[in-house]
């Protein structure tokens, strides 16, 4: 009993010391930036309450938990989010503001009050910068209402993040149900997600969702280099953590060296795939970044659709897109009876598009034709909006796309080895050299046939070809199996191969092991009967003498360590060669790994 009391009087004393910090409006806001996985901008902040820092209850967590016990959850949201406004307005605010919003809150009425044009105007800042981030501290219950209730300030121009996704109530119903502007990834799901293949999976799957809805990922609670090279290597647009900033009590102004960091890591990650359709950016199609206010009349949209050869134009408010006007529909509109008289000096909002394809700067390209060709038909030629940041930042016409995609594929092609359609040298020769440059954390495998030309003199070059292509298939399988986001694949050429992983050093003699033991089994399939039963192959050398030679077998040779020591391609080639030797000396299957030491070329 003792106990209890004691315990009751506590809760008295917190509750006392809540009363009297929402009575002196005793709060206050840190901002968290939230960082582009790309470039390293900051595309806007996280507003983070809290109480007297000499308080016990300086944690928000704790404040909620009382003000929720004492029924004044909105006067203590409402608190916060007056005082976040209030100091975002005060410092010249020009990003995206995310307001942790609990759903039994914004359906409250007075919800309303607190949340006003004027009062946003007050403090000098735009609906179309505030996102509503979803808290779910406790369950949805009527998703028809509530989304009816978001509608509404979706109106207005108001965004909506789901926060926690991956933890608690935040599922895929909410998200379907919602249909969210953000998704925020539960740093549940972020920690050591670089050590958690199913994390990535599930990570990669609301990648998926991402790429064909015009939803964006921010990831919260980076707090290691490897979690945010492994969510930037996922795909992952967005991030926050304190690994990137912590939470300051002013807006943060963009940290150089978090956005060198992740500049640095999008190089080492674009190493890996640089041959891949995944590395060929929209912004690259950008054809102009004309775009016109939401009041500007139709006649001034016709006069400059008339002096350029653009097919269509952004309609923008406060620098975000909210349409598009097609210069087709335009003139169908301005040449009906009476329709120049009745729009040309009326604005264009009211026969835009409402509901554009909106990308981001740095979606893959086939993602974006992927999504366009998935219009319905009587939007399937509009041209596609790009933003960055949520700014607009220009617009990709159908035809630019079509064309850019026509082109790459076939170039695509020609980097590709014919005969096991792997990347070939040029894109080899690319990766090596970015690897070798950037790349801290990789190993770089060269594999070759044992006793390959003899089995060619002896089966045929046919079935020769069989066995290269079942050397790619099981490399490709392998590695991509073990490594499906940090891998890199390609054939030299003949029966020389190399792949690249990234991971630590500890592992890497699992994947060869891997190959040898598919590979070993595999291969007896290409002998016959009688060959496999003696374990060797006859023929005559170049002088005519009659020798013995093992069954065909790998030889894997792989380096790792600081690789820019190696400083070209070629040195690789041969420092990688002399290592392969010494792995050839195996009279089976074998493999030979080394780091680089400090002077590697001494070691040729």
């Amino acid at each position: 009993m003792p106990l209890e009391f004691s315990a009751f009087e506590k809760y008295n004393d917190l509750k006392s010391e809540f009363f009297r910090i929402l009575e002196q409006k005793q709060v206050y806001t840190v901002f968290q930036p939230i960082f582009g996985l790309k470039d390293g901008e900051i595309i806007g902040y996280e507003a983070l309450g809290r109480g007297p820092a000499d308080s016990p209850l300086h944690s928000p967590v704790d404040l909620l938990k009382i003000a929720e016990e004492e029924q004044k959850l909105f006067e203590l949201d409402l608190l916060f989010r007056k005082k976040a406004l209030e100091k975002a307005g005060s410092s010249g605010f020009n990003k995206l503001l995310f307001i942790n919003v609990d759903p039994s809150i914004i359906k409250d009425p007075n919800f309303k009050k607190g949340f006003t044009r004027d009062m946003l105007l007050e403090f000098g800042i735009s609906p179309k910068s505030i996102v509503f981030e979803i808290t779910e501290r406790t369950a949805i219950k009527d998703y028809q209402k509530f989304c009816e209730v978001l509608n509404n300030y979706i109106e207005q121009g108001y965004q909506i993040a789901i926060d926690d996704v991956g933890s608690g109530y935040s599922g895929l119903r909410t998200i379907s149900e919602i249909r969210p502007h953000f998704i925020k990834i539960d740093m549940d799901l972020i920690r050591d997600i670089d050590n958690d293949q199913f994390k990535q999976s599930m990570v990669k799957a609301l990648i998926s969702i991402s790429e064909n809805s015009s939803i964006r990922l921010i990831a919260e609670g980076i707090e290691t280099a490897e979690e945010l090279k492994t969510l930037i290597r996922l795909g992952v647009q967005f991030g926050q953590g304190f690994f990137l900033q912590r939470p300051q009590a002013q807006l943060p102004v963009v940290s150089e060296k978090s956005k060198e960091i992740i500049k640095d890591f999008n190089q080492v990650m674009n190493n890996m795939k640089s041959f891949s359709h995944d590395y060929h950016y929209i912004f690259d199609l950008i054809k102009n970044d004309q775009c016109f206010s939401v009041n500007e009349e139709c006649a001034v949209i016709k006069k400059y659709f008339d002096q350029t050869s653009c097919s269509g134009v952004c309609i923008v408010e406060n620098h975000y897109p909210i349409g598009l006007i097609m210069r087709n529909k335009l003139d169908s509109q301005m040449a009906s009876k009476f329709g120049y008289s009745l729009y040309s000096k009326r604005p264009v909002s009211l026969i835009m598009d409402k509901g554009p394809l909106i990308v981001d700067y740095y979606t893959p390209v086939h993602h974006v034709a992927n999504r366009a060709m998935a219009r319905p038909q009587e939007n399937i030629y509009d041209d596609i909006i790009v933003t960055k940041g949520s700014h607009f930042a220009g617009i990709v016409s159908m035809q630019k796309l079509i064309e850019y995609t026509l082109i790459y594929e076939k170039s695509y092609a020609h980097e590709l080895n014919p005969l096991t359609s792997l990347p070939g040298n040029t894109v080899i020769n690319r990766v090596l050299q970015d690897t070798i440059t950037y790349s801290k954390g990789s190993c770089i495998f060269y594999l070759d046939l044992d006793n390959f030309k003899i089995y060619n003199d002896l089966y045929g070059f046919e079935n020769g070809d069989k066995i290269i292509k079942l050397t790619a298939d099981i490399l490709q399988n392998s590695v991509k199996t073990m490594y499906p986001y940090n891998s890199f694949v390609g054939h030299i050429g003949g029966d020389d191969f190399i792949f690249i992983v990234e991971s630590e050093q500890e592992k890497y003699p699992t994947i060869c092991q891997e190959i040898i033991s598919v590979f070993d089994q595999r291969i007896l399939e290409f002998f016959s009967a009688k060959d496999k039963e003696k374990q060797y192959l006859e023929d005559e050398d170049r002088y005519g003498t009659l020798r013995r030679f093992n069954l065909t077998s790998i030889s894997i040779a792989g380096i790792y360590g600081h690789l820019n020591k190696l400083e070209t391609p070629e040195s690789f080639a041969q420092y990688i060669a002399s290592l392969k030797k010494q792995a050839k000396k195996v009279q089976k299957s074998s493999y030979i790994i080394k780091e680089i030491p400090d002077h590697p070329l001494s070691l040729i």
